[in-house]
């Protein structure tokens, strides 16, 4: 949860004129209700393209994470993604009367990009529901995510893999239901739909009652902007002004603009898209740089620290080459039989009419809902580049034109007429694609090396361009007018548990016993260092191999084992892995096996067996190999012993705070530990099993009471050789 500063001036205005109504007592109230707004924030993390939505309606610029640049990952395994600098929603109207009975000529209503909509947007419902429950990692015992997800419902009958549900009363007496959908689908995962609702209820607070139960809403407009910045990952090296878009380069598609013959290609879709445009601060020239360097996908020659980046990566890679965009989907045509969207424009990011937005001061209002009314105007990017693709790829200009902040792309449909009970619907999408990483890695170095030119680089690049549109066409092939026409992905695993053993690393995992049948097996997938390293595949798993009670388990050892090529080499004692696992379908897609109506394209399909997302399983906790088991029985060592709960410190080996905790060292890699009390009576018995020399024991009874303060036996049994060693220690609580 978030809050926001909420006492403005215009909301005073606001409580002033309520007293007319109110008195004193309504004030008062109206005051506590707004010093405990607060706005709440879900991750939508399902897939590969991850974004965080407000219970508010839409999200602010520096809201749920204080920085230029949060939100819109992708990929999102891999770190400082985020290509959102800032979003807006504004809904505007003719001739509104507000709660109080005054007149405004033209209203508009702000969430974002920089006011919170705090007083005139209030949030009454946010939810977010699921096909599945949320599956449990655990990386040598510690629950392992990166981005929570709260949960509210299960229900296996959505028609997405997760839902944010969200209902929002607005001072215009108008109610938006927001309902945001996300895929797990591998082919699906790059993008969110949101269909946004909005009717005429005559609510403009929390409670039940309907406070404008006669007005009709005139000339009702919704305006979309979106402040695009590819992207975190190179923002200091390139530049920090990138980080606010200040170069980002703004295109459109299907507004009804011809485009020049050098650039022909108009897809049957309606979207607005951008990417890393030229960035011409000389700064941004690094030094040995060919003169004619232009930094289009922002190759790393001289990396930041500020940035993340070790001041040895300088392989040139290429650090920004998404392309991120939103898809218009459906609207009804407008009062007048306005084809939609009504608008397609760019608004200067910094211009005033995206400062000091204020729903009381009629001369911004006006010029606000002039902006969103404007129609289809000029394309940013070929404002910016008059000849197209050409330009595009050999860029001249720089993209902000004159500004300080760059542009956003802004869509704005209506105007409707809704009488009370009335509604409307719009239903968009935010998509992100691009060339993966590995080509991206590759043409950074040939372009480093000089192996290719600029031109070259900025093809490759462009590339994404071409999955950007073919990701728009399989948006509109799944939304297929909101009957969501695409097969689901398998379920994830419900429990994944990844342990380090002495001689290979451990994971164990359960399935949903009802949906085996839908399964072919497991695949499972290492990294090394670090979580967003290169995966390797490890080995798989038939859905028919299981333990005796139905789970799962897999070694990472010895490889040749488990692959048959055998290439792969097994994990190394004092590294770092993470991992990931996929359930398998057991049926071909999309060629192989059809949606009911769904219309397949093999260039857009292609056939093969659909996975489980790696965000559902994905360790974010290193687990490692443990130190060799113990050679003898005598070698066997407690520690801390004796244990002193208030010691603290280096006995402390609780992996939490307070947590108790002692060690077994150099013990057999397979051998059974037996706790006794001074007295003789057993009270815990470990099987440690994992091939290492340690084990831990966390001071309780099989019962799971905590032990007390006393002198205890702890009996050790190989259990390859039948050697027993008995030794003492001492617990003070």
């Amino acid at each position: 949860m978030i809050a926001f500063n909420i006492i403005r001036t215009s909301n005073l205005h606001m409580m002033v004129k309520k007293t007319v109504m109110t008195g004193l007592v309504g004030v008062l109230s109206l005051l506590a209700t707004t010093a405990m707004a607060q706005v709440e924030y879900q991750w939508m993390n399902v897939g590969d393209f991850h974004n965080f939505y407000g219970s508010i309606g839409s999200e602010v610029e520096e809201g749920f994470i204080q920085r230029q640049q949060a939100g819109a990952q992708w990929p999102a395994i891999y770190d400082r993604q985020d290509m959102q600098a800032a979003k807006a929603m504004w809904i505007g109207a003719r001739n509104v009367v507000d709660e109080a009975g005054v007149e405004y000529p033209v209203r508009v209503l702000h969430v974002g990009p920089r006011g919170s909509g705090i007083g005139f947007f209030v949030p009454t419902r946010f939810e977010v529901h699921q096909r599945f429950e949320q599956p449990q990692i655990l990386a040598e015992g510690i629950p392992s995510f990166e981005k929570s997800a709260d949960i509210s419902e299960v229900d296996e009958n959505l028609p997405a893999d997760r839902v944010i549900y969200n209902t929002v009363n607005t001072a215009m007496g108008v109610t938006m239901d927001r309902t945001i959908y996300a895929f797990s689908n591998e082919l699906h995962g790059n993008y969110h739909i949101i269909e946004m609702k909005f009717t005429n209820t005559g609510n403009v607070d929390a409670d039940d009652e309907i406070e404008l139960p006669n007005e009709t809403i005139e000339d009702f407009v919704v305006y979309l902007q979106n402040r695009w910045s590819v992207s975190r990952a190179t923002r200091y090296t390139m530049g920090n002004a990138t980080a606010w878009g200040y170069n980002a380069m703004t295109d459109r598609r299907g507004d009804g603009i011809s485009t020049p013959d050098s650039d022909p290609i108009e897809e049957e879709f309606k979207a607005s898209f951008s990417w890393h445009g030229y960035y011409s601060n000389p700064s941004a020239t690094p030094p040995g740089a060919p003169s004619d360097y232009d930094n289009i996908g922002a190759p790393i020659w001289v990396p930041s620290a500020d940035d993340g980046l070790a001041s040895s990566d300088t392989t040139g890679r290429l650090g920004s080459y998404q392309w991120i965009g939103r898809l218009h989907l459906s609207a009804p045509v407008g009062s007048n039989g306005e084809e939609q969207p009504l608008t397609m424009n760019e608004v200067g990011s910094d211009d005033q009419v995206n400062f000091q937005n204020d729903p009381f001061n009629q001369t911004k209002m006006t010029n606000e809902y002039a902006k969103m009314t404007e129609g289809k105007t000029q394309r940013h990017a070929y404002r910016v580049e008059p000849q197209g693709l050409p330009g595009f790829l050999d860029p001249s200009t720089d993209p902000n034109l004159g500004t300080s902040g760059g542009w956003s792309a802004a869509t704005g449909y209506g105007p409707y007429t809704l009488a009370p009970g009335e509604s409307v619907t719009i239903v968009y999408a935010e998509a992100a694609a691009g060339i993966d990483k590995e080509t991206a890695n590759r043409v950074g170095r040939q372009f480093k090396r000089g192996a290719i030119s600029n031109m070259d680089k900025n093809l490759a690049v462009f590339q994404g361009r071409d999955s950007l549109f073919m990701t728009f066409e399989r948006i509109q092939d799944a939304y297929n007018g909101g009957s969501f026409q695409l097969p689901s992905a398998p379920r994830p695993p419900s429990l994944v548990e990844v342990n380090g053993g002495g001689d290979g690393i451990f994971i164990d995992w359960e399935y949903p016993t009802e949906e085996i049948g839908n399964i072919s097996g497991f695949e499972i997938y290492r990294m090394g260092d670090s979580k967003d390293s290169s995966e390797v595949f490890v080995g798989e798993i038939d859905a028919s191999v299981t333990n005796s009670d139905g789970s799962y388990s897999f070694v990472d050892d010895d490889l040749t084992e488990n692959l048959e090529t055998g290439e792969v080499s097994p994990p190394i004692r004092g590294r770092d892995y993470f991992y990931y696992l996929q359930a398998v379908s057991a049926q071909d897609y999309y060629t192989g096996v059809q949606p009911t109506n769904f219309q397949v394209d093999g260039d857009l399909y292609p056939d093969g067996k659909l996975r489980s997302s790696r965000y559902f399983t994905q360790t974010y906790t290193p687990a490692r190999l443990k130190r060799p088991a113990g050679e003898t029985m005598d070698q066997i060592a407690i520690a801390p012993n004796p244990y002193i709960a208030s010691a603290g410190g280096s006995l402390a080996l609780g992996t939490n705070a307070g947590e108790d905790r002692i060690a077994f060292y150099d013990i057999p890699g397979r051998c059974e530990i037996t706790i006794y009390t001074e007295l003789g009576e057993k009270i815990a018995t470990i099987n440690h099993n994992d091939g290492s020399g340690d084990e831990f024991w966390g001071l309780r009874t099989d019962g799971r009471q905590r032990v007390v303060s006393g002198l205890y036996l702890a009996v050790f049994k190989n259990l390859e050789t039948g050697e027993k060693s008995i030794k003492k220690f001492v617990v003070i609580l």
